[in-house]
């Protein structure tokens, strides 16, 4: 009766820990569900930058056009101007050469903002593709253990479950 009982209790070990490799083996996908929304979200963090650093190239071009059309219409004032024979029509088209090159003045400074800003999205686009880089590689790792971790529990799971029904057969 004592040799019964002790091999009820190996018995009942063997089913709980098959139980417990079964609940294991569950997780698996979950925590490689999360591995790959943790790279998902690192790539996405880089791609949001660089379309942040082409927008603010797509402004400065257009500030770069913007100057350049009023170059061009500071170039036809001054053509007028020398054509004209009126004081006021000449000193009307000076004030109007004058209020352009402020307003060239003003587009050139903020040009000079969106450089300083590239300058910066530059360089946190290289930080960012570094701690991006580190992190495919940490989870790239982290995914084969998973992969290793999951062989190991089948292969457990099936030592246990043999053992398991050898157990069984021998007891009433």
């Amino acid at each position: 009766m004592h040799s019964d009982l002790e091999q009820l209790l190996v018995l009942q070990d063997r089913q709980q820990r098959i139980k417990q490799i079964q609940t294991e083996n569950t997780t698996v996908p979950l925590q490689q569900k999360n591995l790959e929304a943790q790279l998902a979200a690192s790539a996405a963090s880089v791609e949001a930058l660089k379309q942040k650093a082409r927008q603010v190239e797509m402004n400065r071009k257009k500030l770069e056009l913007d100057v350049g059309t009023r170059t061009e219409s500071i170039s036809r004032l001054k053509t007028q101007q020398y054509q004209t024979r009126k004081n006021d029509e000449f000193q009307a088209i000076g004030h109007e050469i004058e209020r352009y090159e402020n307003e060239i003045r003003k587009l050139e400074d903020e040009e000079l903002e969106l450089m300083e800003q590239a300058d910066k999205l530059k360089a946190e686009i290289g930080a960012e593709e570094k701690k991006a880089a580190a992190t495919k590689e940490s989870i790239s790792r982290q995914m084969t253990d998973l992969q290793d971790k999951s062989k190991t529990l089948e292969s457990r799971f099936q030592e246990l479950t043999k053992e398991h029904t050898e157990l069984a057969a021998k007891i009433d």
